[in-house]
C-alpha cells in the first residue's frame, strides 16, 4: 500500500479484490472524547484566524505524500507545510526546499530537527516490496517480491512509525494524522504473505501505539490506491474491513491526501481509527463536508 523514512522503502498500492457481499457499513454520530488538546488551535486556523499549524508530512517522497505536501504549501493562510524525505533525489522531486528535511525514520536523531517545532504530523511512510529478478509474465509466472535488508515492515512499519510518534510525543505535538491500510484484520491476507513481511501486522501495532500514546490522533486505513483525480467521488467510511467485502474498496491518492488535511481541521476527527474509500465516479456526491464525514466514525482503533 497509501510512500520516505525508510522511503527507500516507499509506500505502493494494493489491489484489494473480493466479491460483493454487502455495502460499507454507516456510522452513527461519534461522541466526542474529553480529550481537547489543540482543538482551538486547529479550530482556529481552520477559520482563518490565529497562526497558520506547522505540520510535517513523513514519507513526502511519496506519490500520496507529494501530494499531501503540496497540498500543505497550497494553503500557506491554514498551514506552513514541511516534508520529511530520506534521500537528496527525493527532497528533489518535491522542490528541495529548505523546508524538506532529509531524515531516516529508523534513526530517531536523523528525524529530530525536522519534528522541532511542528504543530501536527502526518505519517506516510512505509515499507515498500521489491520484485525479484528474472520475472516472465510471458511464461505464466506469478512474481515474488522481496525487501531489502533493513526496510522490512517491523523496521519501517512498526520501528520507524514508533520512532514518529515518540518524537512527536516529546514536544508536545497537537495531532498526529497516520495512514495505514485496511487488510489488517485477516492475519491471512495476502500483503501479509508479500516477502513474509506481515506487513498489515506491523501496521496495527503501530497503529495501537499511537492509540495509547495520549496524543489526538487519526488513523485512516485507506483502500486500494489510485492515481487518478480528486474531489470526484463520494467518499465512504467503514470499520473492521467490512469495506473490503464491497465493490467500493477503492480511493484515489488526492482524496486520501486531502482527508489527511482535513482530520487537522475539525474536532470530530481526533481520536478516531477508520477504513477509506471511494464509490465510484459518477455515482453519489462529492464530499464537500468534512465534518459530516468525521461525525460517522465511532471506532478509536
Amino acid at each position: 500500500m497509501a510512500t520516505a523514512a525508510a522511503a527507500a522503502c516507499v509506500r505502493v498500492a494494493s489491489p484489494f479484490t473480493g466479491p460483493c457481499i454487502r455495502p460499507p457499513c454507516r456510522f452513527s454520530a461519534a461522541r466526542r472524547g474529553p480529550r481537547r488538546a489543540g482543538m482551538a488551535v486547529a479550530a482556529a486556523a481552520g477559520a482563518g484566524g490565529g497562526s497558520p499549524l506547522t505540520v510535517l508530512v513523513t514519507g513526502a517522497g511519496g506519490r500520496t505524500g507529494q501530494i499531501v505536501y503540496k497540498k500543505l504549501k497550497e494553503r500557506a493562510g491554514q498551514f506552513v507545510g514541511r516534508g520529511l524525505v530520506r534521500t537528496e533525489e527525493s527532497k528533489g522531486k518535491i522542490g528541495g526546499g529548505d523546508d524538506v528535511f532529509i531524515g531516516d525514520i529508523r534513526d530517531p536523531a536523523s528525524i529530530a530537527s525536522a519534528i522541532e517545532g511542528i504543530d501536527a504530523l502526518i505519517i506516510l511512510t512505509s515499507a515498500v516490496p521489491k520484485m525479484k529478478p528474472g520475472f516472465d509474465p510471458s511464461k505464466g509466472e506469478r512474481p515474488e517480491f522481496y525487501f531489502e535488508e533493513g526496510c522490512f515492515p517491523e523496521q519501517v512499519d512498526w520501528i520507524g512509525q514508533k520512532n514518529q510518534i515518540d518524537a512527536a510525543k516529546s514536544i508536545g505535538v497537537k495531532q498526529v494524522v497516520l495512514v495505514g491500510s485496511m487488510g489488517g484484520t485477516d492475519i491471512n491476507h495476502p500483503l501479509n504473505k508479500i516477502g513474509n513481511g506481515n506487513i498489515l501486522v506491523w501496521k496495527r501495532k503501530a497503529e495501537q501505539y499511537l492509540a495509547d500514546s495520549g496524543l489526538p490522533y487519526t488513523i485512516i486505513r485507506a483502500g486500494g490506491l489510485q492515481d487518478k483525480d480528486g474531489g470526484l467521488r463520494e467518499l465512504i467510511v467503514g470499520k473492521d474491513d467490512e469495506i473490503l467485502k464491497t465493490e467500493t474498496r477503492t480511493i484515489a491518492r488526492a482524496d486520501v491526501a486531502e482527508v489527511c488535511i482535513q482530520a487537522l481541521l475539525f474536532e470530530e476527527a481526533k481520536f478516531k481509527a477508520f477504513d477509506l474509500a471511494s464509490k465510484p465516479e459518477g455515482e453519489g456526491t462529492p464530499t464537500t463536508d468534512f465534518r459530516n464525514l468525521f461525525a460517522q466514525v465511532s471506532s478509536r482503533l
